[in-house]
């Protein structure tokens, strides 16, 4: 029997209603914060200073810095990480000998915190690391590349994808599995081609995942701390490096909430563009 609306609301009001508590307590501290309320190193009274210190002062060019550069961060993390993981969910999708424990096998670096993560990461992509020590024995390379540390953050993309690659598998799998092989077989006979039947039946099944698992690591990897303290470029900040920055050395914490606000607005932007790609790509599926 189903349950009335009613009910269901009662019992999801206690949990939601904590969650929803938490983060509008969070999210109106550090709106409040930056404008100077607040203020833990002296006087907190409504102000704008900053904003205009961090937006359009002399922080404006480290700040728009470290904002562009966790933002391309965050995109290729997030797009790498689909790329790689949407082929494979689809080839585990029927079941084969040993298709359980290779999947196991992908997904065990959700087991692994980031921080622990890059520090053991570190042996695979450093100068002399596991990959550059093989490609060099290959004869494919003929010295050491710089990953860590490098300028253009490509050890730092590396480790994201590395670490959220498994989540965004994750998440596609649930979709890919429930993929019905009779409406398959029904395209199939209808004349439909391999491509013609991913455009017109997988890709629009599985496309909520396939968003869902964008905005989620976008999210997660624009605001990254220990990957990019670890392997990132030392003449970079991230978004959460500047924070901490701001927040500890300079003590300056109205300065770092602006930042922890910006660092939510780029999170919304990156949304939001998914979300319109996702809607543009549902219209070219259904022509």
């Amino acid at each position: 029997m189903k349950k009335p609306w009613w009910v269901i609301l009662l019992l999801i009001t206690p949990g939601l209603g904590f969650v929803l508590f938490l983060i509008g307590a969070v999210v109106t501290m550090a709106v409040a914060q930056s404008f100077g309320f607040y203020n833990f190193a002296g006087e907190s009274q409504f102000s704008l200073e900053h904003w205009q210190q961090m937006i359009n002062g002399d922080d404006s060019r480290r700040f728009w810095r470290a904002f562009r550069y966790s933002a391309y961060i965050a995109s290729y993390s997030a797009i790498l990480s689909v790329i790689i993981a949407y082929p494979i969910a689809l080839w585990l999708r029927k079941p084969f000998k040993g298709s359980i424990t290779l999947s196991a096998i992908l997904k065990a670096p959700l087991l692994v915190h980031g921080l622990v993560a890059a520090f053991l990461m570190i042996n695979v992509i450093s100068y002399h690391g596991f990959i550059n020590e093989f490609m060099i024995w290959t004869g494919l390379w003929g010295k050491p590349v710089r990953m860590q540390n490098d300028k253009l953050g490509i050890g730092v993309i590396f480790l994201q994808v590395w670490k959220q690659m498994p989540f965004a598998l994750l998440l596609l799998s649930g979709s890919v599995q429930n993929l019905s092989d009779s409406v398959l077989n029904a395209a199939q006979d209808l004349g439909a081609g391999i491509i013609a039947r991913f455009r017109k039946v997988v890709l629009p099944l599985t496309l909520q995942s396939l968003q869902a698992a964008l905005i989620l690591i976008f999210i997660g990897a624009a605001g990254d701390f220990s990957f990019q303290k670890v392997a990132g470029p030392t003449a970079e900040n991230s978004m959460a490096t500047l924070m901490t920055y701001v927040q500890t050395d300079v003590g300056d914490w109205n300065g770092a909430a602006v930042i922890a606000i910006m660092l939510m607005v780029l999170a919304l932007f990156g949304s939001l563009a998914v979300a319109i790609v996702a809607k543009y790509v549902s219209r070219l599926a259904k022509l």
